[in-house]
């Protein structure tokens, strides 16, 4: 592999990834034809919603173990943009510690960026989608608990 780029390792490193864990690293898994979803808007208004709603300690367990295969490899084990496939990525895995970014985003925004990817909210294609979880909004709901927690 000597005439291989740092980016290509990097690259090849987030498919093998996403292969193994089913969706991380940047990389979306090839998937059935969607359904009718409707489109979320285009990123966040201003501050986080006022009330959030609480998850079951089942759904939060889910989120637990999502995070660590699916989120780690990219965001790190702590959710500091620093995984093992973070370097080389352009713009860089969201940092969830920035207290600036934890005011200026809604929780619909992080909800959506779960479920739909980075795309769907004029951010990087490299924050797959995970349409799995649509139909578990519990889930998704502990997913964004847990990202705010690490902004504390």
């Amino acid at each position: 592999m000597s005439g291989i780029s740092n980016r290509a390792m990097v690259v090849m490193a987030a498919v093998l990834c996403s292969a193994l864990v089913g969706g991380g690293c940047g990389q979306e898994k090839e998937a059935a034809a969607p359904t009718e979803i409707a489109k979320p808007s285009p990123g966040p208004t201003t501050a986080p919603a006022a009330a959030p709603t609480k998850s079951s300690d089942a759904a939060r367990a889910e989120a637990q173990q999502i995070f660590a295969t699916r989120c780690t490899p990219c965001h790190g084990a702590t959710g500091g943009g620093d995984g093992p496939a973070s370097s080389g990525l352009t713009p860089p895995p969201r940092n969830f510690h920035d207290k600036a970014w934890q005011s200026a985003v809604t929780d619909d925004h992080i909800e959506q960026i779960i479920q739909y990817g980075g795309a769907a909210v004029g951010k990087s294609p490299a924050m797959p989608s995970n349409p799995d979880l649509m139909s578990k909004p519990e889930v998704v709901a502990a997913l964004r608990e847990y990202v705010r927690s690490l902004g504390k």
